[in-house]
């Protein structure tokens, strides 16, 4: 549910990303909306069992896979360690770079794969691990196997890990109205522009360079104290270190401030795996 909510806190698509977005599907021989254009943000779920060639792309002569057809929308993996795990590690590139290739005998094609991924599994095979109210009754070894599925590396350029816990009686039963989409979305695109006259458009905080960081993404004293006693506890990568801040950038942009604040890093820093911590 959660993730299919996310195209509709989205910006629209512009002409532009809407052209890219329907050329995509023609070349994958599949219709585009209104007019022939695909106006809306896709949101792509392929089950479990697909193969590589339907979710990476492949063919006698190649076409586009599940990755390049949720170009600039969501693509949802749910149960992701019951995905094969060749298929699981090549979403590395996409995720790094935006693109994806595919190479055959006859041609090899780059097909554009700039989405969000979001993925769900439950904490163990029978999905009962930490649940006071029920016994967990898969072993440490098989839980550690199930988890295990998923790379490091992949795990690594995934920017928010959340634990979602069941929901009480009583939470259901309550039926709070929460906060409707269009006001998040009037949030998002608010952001999405201050980081436009911040890196020129149509770039985001998520396309930074490694290269650039330093410059655009400058820490005050207090906050390099901050990291540094966070990488000493948590052993971070420079790849993760790099998203941490990427996405306090975004915190601060959602909070409408200039400066990245302890406490943006703090949001960020608590949105990895808690084993890590």
């Amino acid at each position: 549910m959660l993730a299919r909510r996310l195209p509709t806190i989205l910006p629209p698509l512009t002409l532009e990303e809407s052209i890219e977005t329907t050329r995509i599907y023609s070349a994958a021989g599949q219709k585009g909306g209104h007019s022939g254009l695909i106006w809306e943000r896709p949101f792509r779920s392929p089950h479990h069992s697909a193969s590589y060639a339907s979710i990476v792309g492949g063919g006698k002569f190649p076409k586009p896979g599940e990755i390049s057809l949720s170009h600039k929308g969501v693509l949802f993996l749910d149960e992701m360690p019951e995905f094969d795990r060749q298929v699981l590690e090549a979403l590395r590139e996409p995720l790094e770079d935006g693109n994806v290739t595919v190479s055959r005998v006859q041609a090899s094609l780059t097909f554009p794969a700039e989405c969000i991924l979001v993925g769900a599994m439950n904490p163990c095979p029978c999905g009962f691990k930490g649940l006071p109210e029920q016994k967990c009754v898969s072993s440490p070894s098989t839980c550690s196997r199930y988890t295990s599925r998923i790379s490091g590396p992949l795990l690594d350029r995934i920017d928010l890990h959340i634990e979602v816990p069941r929901l009480k009686p009583e939470e259901l039963l309550a039926m709070p109205t929460g906060e409707q989409s269009e006001k998040i979305r009037d949030r998002v695109i608010a952001a999405r522009e201050r980081q436009h006259e911040r890196l020129g458009k149509p770039r985001l905080n998520a396309k930074i360079a490694p290269k650039e960081i330093r410059e655009q993404l400058a820490l005050t004293d207090e906050c390099r104290e901050f990291m540094r006693s966070v990488m000493d506890r948590m052993k971070l990568s420079a790849r993760v270190f790099d998203r941490i801040l990427k996405v306090s950038r975004t915190i601060a942009d959602l909070a409408g401030a200039d400066q990245i604040e302890k406490n943006h890093l703090g949001e960020a820093v608590q949105y990895r795996e808690r084993s890590e911590i």
